[in-house]
């Protein structure tokens, strides 16, 4: 069996963890890649999520192409994809699912090794659809108290989000309160 590396994009609020989760309960087989990042490490948190690294060894892994993409997100941190924790799984013939945003979406779907006529490894791209605007704008308002301003940036940031699902592979919709329909959407996918 040929392993590939499946990215998981959609709009925050979406319902991406949730479904990730559920998948992963499902699903041992499957493999979840560790981010790396610079951010301190927090209290009782362990190694299984991150790779956490300083800002020097981070670079050097960027200098040196062992990261797919990266970005500095929360306060300066910088957040990437190790080829590491993917490439070596697809090889094993696993189904590596990886969540990303709309900028690691395009690093990883331009990158050599999964871009051009006949790629080293195969892609799959599942955008997940929020079942109407309004839905996900309540998701973002109940997540935790959010000015005005933060909200149209956000209500922005989500219209050009979603510009993204035709370039993508698959259109899964994340209907409300049918989370295991979606993810019985995505394993058929998988």
């Amino acid at each position: 069996m040929n392993g590939k590396l499946v990215l998981i994009i959609g709009p925050s609020g979406v319902g991406k963890s949730v479904i990730l989760k559920k998948l992963k309960e499902r699903h041992p087989e499957l493999h979840f890649p560790r981010s790396a990042t610079t951010r301190q490490k927090r209290e009782g948190e362990g190694d299984q999520l991150y790779k956490f690294l300083s800002d020097d060894e981070f670079d050097q892994l960027v200098e040196s192409q062992e990261i797919l993409e990266w970005a500095i997100v929360h306060e300066g941190a910088k957040y990437g994809t190790l080829i590491e924790e993917i490439v070596p799984h697809i090889k094993e013939g696993k189904i590596v699912i990886r969540e990303v945003d709309v900028q690691g979406f395009d690093s990883i779907r331009k990158h050599e090794l999964f871009s051009g006529e006949s790629p080293e490894y195969l892609l799959q791209s599942i955008f997940i659809l929020p079942e109407n605007k309004d839905q996900l704008i309540a998701r973002i308002k109940n997540r935790a108290p959010i000015s005005d301003e933060e909200l149209d940036r956000r209500i922005e940031s989500m219209d050009k989000e979603l510009g993204y699902a035709e370039l993508c592979s698959v259109v899964v919709k994340n209907l409300n309160g049918k989370l295991d329909e979606t993810v019985g959407e995505i394993e058929k996918v998988l």
